[in-house]
């Protein structure tokens, strides 16, 4: 069965799925799922896999389903992958089913200097920034990775601040307006030369809005100092898939294949795009994911 015809009929039960194939890539994810007693929904394993193919999308799935995950791990995956390739024989071959996976060992202690930016996360919702903070952070320190996460908005202390005019965060949650203000510093390029990721989440909120245009200002301008950086928007409430997508990630901007598959525009003649999961592939045995 390929993988689309996943999105055109209900799921098995969870005992009667077939054991997955461990893929290395994923390995680490699939790891730190199983310790929090998750299966990833299919979504998910197609963004980890494009991300890491060089690809930029937009995740379209119903709340609680993992939308913050599905794009987060990528970088956390990359960052891993050398430590992965250095791992003894290869188990690309060999099947086992998720629940056989042992939790992730001791997180390695963290560095004493946090790697550079490499995700910037882009919220409309202030609100929301602090579990956003946690969410990520659970899964930086389930994967042993030394990161840091903070946070830049309105309410953020001047001395926070003054302290990222110097150094980002390798995860900075922000809002539109005080990215705008960042990357008016005449520090910015060398502030964000590092970054790999850029997430705007809540994409639907800024579509077509005042606030929207500024976000798209500021993307523009963050691929004139990151060029190798994906963009990525998560939205669980859209109607104009293809229009939301070319606002997020021009295909001018980027040479192909960054834009030839993305999640949310498989192909124009597959009933459900790739990355929108209907309600029966929700299964009430799921715990609830970010």
């Amino acid at each position: 069965m390929d993988s689309l015809s996943l999105f055109n009929r209900a799921p098995a039960a969870p005992e009667s799925l077939p054991p997955r194939p461990v893929d290395p890539p994923l390995e680490p994810a699939l790891r730190w799922f199983a310790s929090k007693s998750w299966t990833p929904f299919e979504f998910q394993l197609q963004t980890w896999h494009a991300y890491l193919q060089g690809k930029s999308g937009l995740v379209h799935a119903p709340t609680g389903l993992g939308k913050t995950y599905a794009v987060a791990m990528g970088p956390m995956l990359e960052a891993l992958s050398h430590d992965r390739t250095q791992a003894a024989p290869p188990i690309s071959n060999v099947h086992f089913p998720l629940s056989t996976f042992s939790p992730p060992s001791t997180p390695r202690p963290h560095a004493s200097t946090p790697s550079p930016l490499l995700t910037l996360w882009l919220t409309p919702l202030r609100a929301l920034s602090a579990d956003t903070a946690l969410a990520l952070q659970a899964a930086i320190d389930g994967l042993g990775l030394p990161w840091s996460v903070e946070v830049r908005t309105g309410d953020t202390s001047q001395s926070l601040k003054k302290k990222q005019r110097q150094r980002l965060p390798t995860v900075l949650i922000t809002t539109p307006e005080s990215l705008s203000l960042l990357l008016s510093y005449p520090e910015s390029p060398q502030l964000f030369a590092t970054l790999r990721c850029i997430v705007a989440d809540e994409w639907h909120e800024l579509l077509g809005t005042k606030r929207g245009t500024q976000a798209e200002l500021a993307l523009a301008r963050l691929r004139t100092l990151a060029p190798a950086a994906r963009t990525w928007g998560l939205s669980a409430t859209l109607g104009n898939l293809d229009e939301a997508l070319r606002a997020l990630v021009p295909v001018s901007t980027f040479p192909s294949p960054l834009c030839t598959l993305p999640l949310s525009a498989f192909t124009s003649d597959i009933p459900h795009p790739t990355s929108h999961i209907p309600p029966t592939l929700i299964h009430s045995r799921h715990t609830k994911q970010t």
